[in-house]
């Protein structure tokens, strides 16, 4: 990977949150409403997205590029607002770049394992993330005894990307993804994508009340912060605080899935190229 080893930026510096495309927004929400003095900066890999059905190497190449492109924009810390990176490079990730860098698993799994009451945790991602297993080794290094069910559900990334999320087609395929979950007995889900909350209405309908659905975004939001105020990172609050938008490729529904997952209008959409 390149050499290139750009310091994290001060206090009032922006916050790094990068995805595969407009999933990623679903934790920025979260951190806009835990760090609501912070700046931030988004990036929406658009052109590449689905990460989940790429392989590992190339993966670790996107998340590279990503990385490098927020923190010589000068952010403070970078979010992986990816499952699919954090599950397969996240540990490369931090060793090669000196910023704090935080990702979106160990901070559902904690979330879930506080939630579960029967010790019976599903896990829904795509079919990378779910491949690496990630989560399933995260549960266990914590509680051995906990049953972990996982299942790869690849075409809830594009239902999203797409603005699909209230066709009828929609329920149908999550009922056809979701129906081993149900018959396993899982009382809580980790959602194991930021795309999937976005469908969550859908997933909860399906599932039923009696199973607790996990956001990463929140959970990875307060590990965020605790990180900042461990390090005296945290923005003083001086100044209007700023949100900015990098996409690698136009997309034509992310003003509007933006406003309506940020709740706020969406300006400063830069096309990039990493």
């Amino acid at each position: 990977m390149t050499q290139t080893q750009p310091q994290p930026g001060p206090i009032r510096s922006p916050i790094g949150v990068f995805d595969s495309g407009i999933g990623g927004l679903t934790v920025l929400r979260a951190l806009l409403d835990q760090l609501p003095c912070e700046n931030y900066l988004y990036l929406g890999d658009t052109a590449k997205v689905p990460y989940g059905n790429k392989s590992p190497s190339t993966i670790t190449r996107f998340a590279h590029e990503n990385t490098l492109f927020l923190l010589q924009r000068g952010v403070k810390a970078v979010v992986v607002a990816c499952n699919t990176v954090s599950a397969t490079c996240l540990d490369q990730l931090t060793l090669h770049f000196r910023a704090p860098i935080v990702g979106v698993i160990e901070p559902a799994v904690q979330e879930a394992l506080r939630k579960t009451r029967t010790g019976q945790i599903g896990v829904i991602g795509t079919a990378g993330t779910i491949a690496t297993r990630a989560y399933d080794r995260a549960v266990h290094r914590i509680d051995p005894g906990i049953r972990v069910v996982s299942v790869a559900c690849p075409l809830f990334v594009p239902i999203v990307e797409s603005d699909f999320v209230d066709h009828d087609a929609t329920a149908l395929v999550v009922r056809e993804y979701l129906e081993p979950v149900k018959n396993a007995g899982v009382d809580t889900l980790i959602l194991a994508c930021t795309h999937y909350p976005l469908i969550k209405r859908q997933i909860s309908a399906f599932l039923g009340p009696e199973v607790t659905l996990v956001d990463s975004g929140p959970a990875t939001a307060a590990a965020l912060s605790a990180i900042l105020r461990r390090d005296g990172a945290l923005s003083d609050g001086t100044g209007p605080s700023t949100l900015c938008y990098c996409l690698t490729d136009s997309h034509p529904q992310f003003r509007q899935i933006g406003e309506r997952v940020l709740g706020r209008q969406v300006h400063d959409v830069e096309v990039i190229t990493l």
